[in-house]
């Protein structure tokens, strides 16, 4: 189900899943998710992989609104959020820190939580991406020139507001354009939902392709919800569970709270989450 919300403070939900927010690349809402994070305060806060774009991982940039998103998430698990990082590709060398756990953060490959007595399968899903098992440096190539059409897109936009037109996704007319690339998302639902009703599993979240959805399948007696949360990058979207419901949570300006100044730097925080070891590699890396 695809909701909206409206006049919000901040509001007290069950679980929240974020993915493929590609900190670190041009293409990144970074401002637009810090706003969203501020103004909810969840129990559990999934990141469902690609949270820090290390492919493409760049000393030259690296805005402090970027920054900002990490000190919010820093400030949500020393506030009490258990916080769930699931590895996707973009970030994949932080996979060699898995079932790394301090305090009320854990870094993980998948995750199994139970809500309201159904069980629920959150992973990222690039180990379905045959591109990612054969064709890596393929994969990363595209990734940089999805990034660079991210950017032409935001100049095209930024005309198309001045002569009061509607903003237009280039990624997404290319992608619903093609053949291929509309059959690989289907393959890729059709996927994880095979494997998650061979585990009789009740619902299966991903992220991955960029594509929010909420949606039930059947095979025979069986029943199991298909979930992705989307992308920080077009979509600009979440998944919250709260009171037994799922939903879409889509970004709009207008039902943010007014700004407020941050409570804490993350130098200021009173964590014992230590991240810096994480951060050399990323440098290393890139």
């Amino acid at each position: 189900m695809l909701k909206l919300h409206s006049n919000m403070s901040k509001r007290k939900i069950e679980v929240a899943v974020i993915s493929d927010v590609h900190l670190g690349t041009y293409g990144c809402h970074a401002k637009e998710l810090q706003k969203y994070l501020k103004s909810i305060d969840p129990k559990i806060l999934v990141l469902n992989g690609d949270i820090i774009d290390i492919w493409q991982f760049r000393k030259s940039y690296w805005p402090e609104s970027h920054t900002k998103v990490i000190q919010r998430i820093v400030k949500m698990i020393a506030d009490g959020t258990q916080v769930y990082y699931l590895t996707g590709n973009h970030d994949e060398i932080l996979r060699r820190y898995t079932n790394f756990k301090i305090s009320n953060f854990k870094l993980a490959n998948k995750l199994l939580l139970k809500l309201d007595g159904k069980k629920v399968w959150f992973f990222h899903g690039d180990v379905f991406d045959v591109s990612m098992r054969h064709s890596k440096w393929l994969a990363k190539a595209g990734a940089v020139g999805y990034d660079f059409l991210i950017l032409i897109n935001r100049f095209v936009n930024v005309v198309l507001e001045w002569f009061g037109k509607e903003k237009y996704s280039l990624s997404k007319k290319i992608k619903n354009s093609v053949k291929k690339a509309v059959q690989f998302i289907n393959d890729f639902e059709l996927t994880a939902i095979e494997i998650a009703l061979d585990k009789e599993y009740d619902c299966v979240v991903c992220g991955h392709i960029h594509q929010p959805a909420i949606r039930d399948y059947f095979r025979g007696n069986q029943t199991i919800t298909y979930m992705n949360s989307g992308d920080w990058i077009e979509n600009l979207t979440s998944l919250e569970y709260n009171q037994g419901e799922w939903s879409v949570f889509k970004y709009s300006i207008k039902d943010m709270p007014e700004d407020s100044p941050d409570e804490l730097d993350l130098e200021e925080i009173n964590s014992p989450l230590d991240i810096s070891y994480i951060m050399k590699d990323m440098k290393v890396y890139s």
